[in-house]
């Protein structure tokens, strides 16, 4: 197509494309540009990736980001899910975008009201993630006066969300591809204790559902 005509001609050159008379050099086109081509629309627009379930180990090459001070300066700092969570008992809620109205209102506080109460049920680590860039989910913190007891993580590239299974198709609503709303608890050893989607993914079925793993 036309698209894929000038998109391909801006990477690997004009001199690749004659557009009069429509014609095209293929000898001249590597064979790995459009596997390339191919590969990245499907990294971009795929939604289909098999979800993280119950009994599944978490990836722990995943990356995340977050804003955090060092040394007196304010910088992005790169951490993979081994890093954030190997060796802790933690909880991961997703959620569609920061600012958003649910999100804001519910999802957050609801989280941060009852972290010392996570925290007697045995979880070491609540955190957040979302696919806003680091810029966005300090901001959003600060809105919302989120302290260091709840862990705003930036998926801005969505790599996480991908990697879980998780990744919803929001363009429809002008908000790009975003998270479904869910949460995960995890085991020590990274392992998904439970899984709750939409709104038992808040932050009391949350605590419901790990009393009662607890209690087995």
């Amino acid at each position: 197509s036309m698209k894929i005509l000038l998109l391909a001609s801006t990477l690997i050159g004009a001199n690749a494309f004659s557009l009069a008379p429509f014609s095209v050099r293929c000898a001249s086109v590597p064979s790995s540009t459009f596997s390339t081509l191919r590969r990245s629309q499907s990294k971009c627009f795929s939604v289909s990736m098999k979800a993280l379930d119950v009994g599944d180990t978490l990836d722990g090459s995943l990356p995340l980001f977050i804003r955090e001070e060092k040394d007196g300066k304010f910088q992005t700092s790169k951490y993979t899910t081994a890093e954030l969570f190997g060796g802790k008992r933690a909880v991961i809620f997703a959620l569609p975008g920061a600012f958003t109205p649910t999100c804001s209102e519910t999802h957050v506080p609801g989280y941060v009201q009852l972290r010392k109460e996570f925290a007697a049920a045995g979880i070491d680590v609540v955190a957040c993630v979302s696919v806003n860039d680091p810029f966005v989910m300090r901001e959003w913190g600060k809105a919302l006066g989120v302290g260091p007891e709840v862990l705003l993580l930036s998926d801005g590239n969505a790599d996480f969300t991908q990697g879980v299974g998780q990744l919803a198709d929001k363009r429809a609503g002008g908000m790009g591809m975003r998270s479904n709303r869910y949460a995960m608890v995890l085991d020590r050893q990274s392992r998904v204790q439970a899984l709750q989607a939409n709104e038992e993914s808040f932050a009391e079925p949350v605590l419901r559902r790990i009393r009662a793993l607890s209690a087995q």
